[in-house]
């Protein structure tokens, strides 16, 4: 069953949760499924279909990827790229930034307790040579198609890329086959609460461009 959800408002509240994923409650393998199901339908450069997904469920596994996402975070957080140390000259906008970067936090402790992991990955041999927009758009639609599909369900998402600084030791973690690479990491649960609302954006007309810059 599916929560009664326009697209709209499917697309608009569907949020990366962190403190609110419920780390007590198994995932049903079912939703999972039904959740990448949906994602399958993404598009992907001719109509290749070249992804494979990844869920990981069992405790060693999810304490050796948290140990590998937490030292990333650990450099991240104390970085001048991080998440709290943006918009510092906004008030207003470093508070929202502080937020994000407290629950960035988190995550990076609590993440080995998140019930599932959902690690989309794609067929790339080699990464190509020039832009690499064609491949990755390949595969992340279908990461947010999954993202959308687990909102629906009442499931939680957080779209995280810590991994990607380690990609040979995640690849090593999850047993990858040559020519396969991870492109983002879904830490995966039920939710708590049910306060979920649009975000504040830039207005439209500051990032709309119309026939030329």
């Amino acid at each position: 069953m599916t929560l009664p959800l326009s697209p709209d408002e499917l697309l608009t509240t569907t949020r990366t949760v962190r403190k609110r994923l419920d780390l007590t409650r198994p995932v049903p393998m079912e939703l999972i499924r039904e959740s990448i199901e949906v994602a399958l339908q993404a598009p992907s450069g001719s109509n290749r279909q070249g992804w494979h997904w990844l869920v990981v469920t069992d405790a060693g596994q999810r304490a050796a990827i948290g140990r590998l996402y937490a030292e990333v975070g650990e450099a991240y957080f104390a970085s001048a790229s991080s998440a709290a140390g943006q918009y510092q000259d906004d008030p207003a906008r470093a508070r929202v930034q502080q937020r994000v970067g407290d629950s960035a936090a988190w995550l990076a402790e609590h993440i080995a307790e998140v019930p599932a992991f959902v690690i989309p990955c794609i067929e790339a041999s080699k990464l190509p040579s020039g832009t690499q927009a064609g491949l990755w758009g390949s595969l992340l639609p279908a990461a947010w198609s999954f993202c959308l599909a687990a909102r629906a369900r009442g499931l939680g998402t957080a779209w995280t890329s810590f991994t990607l600084a380690r990609e040979a030791e995640m690849a090593q973690i999850l047993g990858l086959p040559d020519g396969v690479r991870h492109g983002v990491l879904l830490p995966t649960a039920y939710y708590t609460g049910d306060t979920f609302k649009p975000a504040a954006r830039q207005p439209l007309d500051d990032v709309l461009h119309v026939d030329r810059w």
